[in-house]
Order: C-alpha cells, then structure tokens, then sequence
C-alpha cells in the first residue's frame, strides 16, 4: 500500500506526518511538498519566475528529508520525498491518480467563515477530487 502525504511544513501537516508513520509503519511513505505558483506571470517574468521554481523545487528536495526525520525521530526511518509546483490541491490529487497511491494524509489550517470562503480550502478541495481515501488532521 502507498501512502502519500501532503506535507507544507504547518502543524497540522506535522501531525499527519506523525499519524502516517505510526499507522503505517511498514507501507510505501511518499511526502508531497507543493510550491504554489503564483498565477498571473507576465512573459517577461516567466523565464525568471520559472528559474525561481526550480531553485526553490531543489532546496525542498534537499531540506524535506532532515525536515521529516526530526519530526519522525527516526534517522533510519524510510521514505520517499516528492516536489511538484502548481496549486496544492490540484498537484495532490494529479500525484495520487499517477503514482498508484492507496491512501492520502494531510493536514488542514482549520480556516473558517469569510476567510474559507474567499481562500477556498486546500483540504477540502483535496477530499472531493481525491480518487482515493483521505485523512485530514487539524
């Protein structure tokens, strides 16, 4: 079984890091970290904007796994690290239905109200288009 994990370094996402490796210690563990681009790039910022993604996508890559292992506690503990630029929710899901994943864990801000309301909620956009089962932590 493989097990993906929304992970955007926030609480709530360490506490579906921690449920990940407690409830499934001997399945696939795959940490998806999402750089959100910003929408509205204009041609001239595109190639510079673009360098910046990848720059970014490369220091997630190196940083995400230390990053884990600390809230793990485990140095030995196994996993697989991913980064995918674009719109959190969109990117999950399209990793999810790619990559033959079993199970998503993510963590959600808990927003409420207006805020929900103008923002949307990553999570539950997450849920509803997810092709697979999903866990949300608070």
């Amino acid at each position: 079984m493989a097990i993906l994990v929304a992970y955007d370094g926030s609480e709530p996402a360490q506490k579906a890091v921690e449920h990940a490796f407690t409830t499934y210690p001997d399945e696939e563990i795959v940490l998806l970290r999402v750089i959100e681009a910003a929408d509205g790039s204009t041609g001239a910022g595109i190639m510079a904007a673009q360098e910046m993604f990848r720059d970014r996508e490369e220091e997630v890559s190196e940083e995400l796994p230390e990053e884990i292992r600390e809230i793990v506690s485990d140095p030995d503990i196994d996993f697989r690290t991913e980064t995918a630029v674009g719109k959190p929710a969109r990117e999950v899901v399209r990793f999810a239905e790619d990559n033959d994943i079993d199970h998503i864990i993510i963590g959600s801000h808990g927003r409420s109200g207006l805020s929900r309301v103008l923002l949307g909620s990553v999570a539950e956009k997450i849920v509803r288009r997810a092709p697979v089962p999903v866990t949300v932590f608070r």
